[in-house]
This record gives C-alpha cells, structure tokens and sequence, in this order.
C-alpha cells in the first residue's frame, strides 16, 4: 500500500499494513557519503594509512548540524540525553544518546559545548529531530538553526568543515601544522588554533587507536585549512581517505552508527510522528538484512545493546529514566565483532562468479557490505535461534578480515564462540532497488572483541584510565 501524499511519518503509518514491511521495501538503499571522492588513491592503501602512518578524513558533508541556543539550552538537551551533564562546560564535547519513553534508544550524535554557550549536534538526523521536536514544542527558551547534509542540497555551502587526522603518525603533522607542541587538551575537549592564518577548532579525538585531532571551523575557511594539512603531513605519509574507505573505520573502532530510531509505535510519540515530516529520515529510510520480523519494536534497542551503559547516568530526570531504570538490572545485549571465517568470505563473494543470475548470494560489495540505511542480519546459535543482529559489515586490509559490528545475548559474547549469521534476504529479496535476486545462506563467524582492532582498544583503555585520574 502506498504512502500517498502523506503529510507527515504518522499518515504514513496510519495507511500502511504493517510497519516493518513498509520500512523494509523503502526504495532508499545504502547511505551515502556525498562529496568527497570514493577514493583518492584506493580503499585498501586509506585504510592502511589510519593504522600505519596518518590519513585525513573530510566529514564537512554527511552529517547532519544542528545549533541550538538559548538561556534554557542547557537544561533541554539534559533533559533529553541519557548523559550525566555535571561538569559539562563550554570547551568539552560528548557523545549524546536520546532515548524514547520506553528505554530504546532514539539516536547517537557528537554534542559540542562551543565557548559563546551554543551547543552543536553533529551526526546522523534523527537525534536532531528529537531535539529540534522538544525546542518548537516544550515552550523552552532556545533557538536553533539547522544544517542538512549535503544530500539535501549538493550545492548548498555547509556551516562548519570538520576535518579529522588520525594515525600513528597523527601528532608529528599536528605539531607541524601549528610550529610547535600542540597544547594539552583532554580526550573529547576542544581550544582554539590558528592554522593557516584561520581560527579553527582543535579536538582531542582518537579513531584508529592513537591520539587523534579534529578541526572544525567556518566552512569558508575550509579549503586553506585542508591545503596546510596536506602540506604538513606529506613528509608524514598523509593520506587523505575517500568514502569508501571512510565509512569502514568503525569496524575496527567498534562503533554502530546505525540503530533503527525507536519511535513508530510508542503511544506518548504520536504527536513527535506528526511532527516529523513524510520526507524525513525515519520515513524514507530503509530496513535491511535477513532478520525479519512483523513486529518493529523487535528492531528496537536499549544503550546497553551497544554498549552505551556507561553512559547512564541516573543523576538527574530525563525522557526515559524510569523505563531505564526497570531495564538496567535484566539481561541485556552485548556489542561484540563476528569474524568471518575466510571460507566463508570466499564462498559468499565468488558466487558472483561462479553461480548463475538468481542464484548468487546476496552482492557483497567492498569494503561496505551495506545496501539499506539500517542493517539487521540475524544471528543464530547452533539450535537455529536468533540470539541477536549484525549490523555493520565488511572487510578491514588492516585486519585481513571480514568483520560484523554486531548485539548478541550476553550468553553468546564470549570471545571465540562459534555462531552463523544468515546473510542475505529471504525469499529472494525485498523490493528496495540496492537487492538483486539472491538466495540466503549461513556464513560461519567466530565472536571477538569490540573494539576488534588492537590499537584501538589499547587507545580506548588508556581514554579510561585518563578520564579516571581526572
């Protein structure tokens, strides 16, 4: 059944049989990374650079800004975040993690306390929405001011360019780039730096398992800032990293950039599905993977599925306090990485060639094994049981592997146990135009760590210990 001319997500909802089907047959594939070139050199070598030397990543363009000021700014967005706020102060940043109601969770975004007291979401959409939805409607005293992606509008100059350095090698070009030791700043802080006769933020912000920088600034200084770190990291090695290459990073950091927002059928959310327009994020977005189910709170997940627990904070009230607080002390999920064995691997991508059209495994495409804006694959134990979901698959050359972000039973997450993820869509398909005829098939992992990447669970541990003596 068609969406019509639906003004919002709820008439979408309203004239559909069922939501899941509907989400799972959007005719939206993969998301894309707009502007920056799929590679500039190639995916396996940009890869190589962020684990060996140094590389640059240019995320001025796929994400989502929201700025949000006022005398009750503050009090809004904790009032929204599962996050403690004590002691956040202009100068710092956070992840931000909105949940509903219920205790699933709504979004993931990067926070930013900027020094003038306006704060900054920068991330996929549907956290922004949750909070541009409270500061029309609560009757809180804040402006905000937004900045889409630049899907929305190619042409359009973004606010803010963010460039990222990370590497081994990541220190020796910051230090470069500024004439002399960058200043000591705490992980998820920020100063201000001058580069290329530009004022430009400077974040302490680690990726790949060493110290990285991030800098941001006014996007019309973007081109200058860029051109003096390509200049400072050339005798580093520097690599700048295109978007295929891109978008594997968190395979190896461990981060799951892509729950489904728990917002389609909670009771207390009708007004926030009015709200959200019949174009926006959680309308045409689209489910894929080869779990299936009618029900879409099964998609739904709690911050502890992927390893958000820490970030709970039962220190002051928040829109989904008391749901977290039944939650907190039943069994829960846990973010592990699936190492694919390499038979495996081998088995799914040479069926393009050796199968016929129709009965080839579902595409594989490298690096990013996505085709739908939120992945769900089943897991299965060796009774067949679906004991949790992979979400984020493909192959790391640092690693020499194919890896799956994914949430399994707690049970199960002991690393080298030995489960299938069903790979591919039943029955052929769903309708979305990034799914070919293809046949299911299990594919044979074995449970790691996540972070999977050494370096990087050795940088997020020595994070841990510096957050701890501060």
């Amino acid at each position: 059944m068609s969406s019509g001319t639906a003004k919002n997500l709820q008439e979408i909802l309203s004239r559909v049989p069922n939501i899941q089907e509907y989400l799972y047959n959007n005719q939206t594939g993969a998301r894309v990374y707009p502007v920056v070139p799929p590679e500039f050199t190639n995916w396996r070598d940009e890869q190589h650079a962020w684990r060996e030397t140094v590389c640059l990543f240019d995320l001025s363009y796929h994400m989502t800004d929201l700025f949000l000021r006022g005398p009750d700014a503050f009090a809004l967005l904790r009032q929204l975040g599962i996050n403690s706020f004590e002691g956040f102060e202009p100068g710092q940043a956070k992840q931000y993690i909105p949940v509903s109601p219920e205790g699933y969770i709504i979004g993931d975004v990067i926070l930013f306390y900027l020094e003038d007291g306006t704060f900054q979401l920068v991330g996929r959409p549907s956290a922004h929405n949750w909070v541009q939805f409270h500061a029309e409607t609560s009757g809180a005293n804040v402006t905000y001011e937004r900045d889409e992606w630049s899907v929305a509008d190619p042409h359009k100059p973004r606010k803010t360019f963010r460039f990222q350095i990370q590497g081994p090698n990541a220190p020796k070009v910051l230090e470069k780039l500024l004439g002399g030791p960058p200043p000591e700043i705490p992980f998820f802080h920020f100063t201000r730096v001058q580069i290329a006769g530009k004022t430009v933020g400077l974040l302490h912000h680690g990726m790949s398992g060493v110290s990285g920088a991030e800098f941001f600034g006014d996007f019309a200084d973007g081109p200058a800032v860029k051109a003096a770190i390509l200049e400072a990291g050339k005798e580093f090695g520097l690599r700048q990293v295109g978007s295929r290459a891109y978008a594997t990073n968190g395979l190896e950091s461990g981060w799951i950039p892509n729950p489904l927002p728990a917002i389609y059928t909670s009771p207390e959310l009708q007004k926030y599905r009015e709200w959200l327009p019949a174009n926006a994020y959680e309308a045409v977005g689209s489910l894929g993977g080869s779990f299936v189910s009618p029900n879409i709170e099964d998609y739904y997940l709690t911050p502890w599925d992927l390893g958000y627990g820490r970030l709970i904070k039962f220190d002051h009230d928040f829109v989904g306090r008391a749901a977290l607080e039944r939650l907190k002390d039943q069994p829960h999920r846990k973010k592990v990485t699936l190492v694919w064995d390499p038979e495996e691997a081998a088995r799914v991508l040479s069926s393009l060639v050796t199968q016929p059209k129709g009965q080839r495994y579902k595409y594989f495409d490298l690096p990013l094994a996505q085709y739908a804006t939120w992945m769900y694959d089943a897991v299965l134990n060796d009774a067949g049981e679906v004991v949790g979901f992979s979400m984020w698959t493909g192959f790391s050359s640092n690693e020499e592997r194919v890896l799956s972000l994914a949430t399994i039973d707690e049970q199960y997450a002991k690393e080298g146990t030995r489960l299938r993820i069903v790979w591919g869509e039943p029955n052929g398909g769903s309708r979305k135009p990034s799914v070919e005829r293809h046949v299911q098939t299990e594919v044979w992992v074995t449970v790691g760590p996540a972070p999977y990447a050494e370096p990087a669970r050795r940088y997020r541990e020595q994070v841990r210990r510096a957050r701890q003596k501060s």
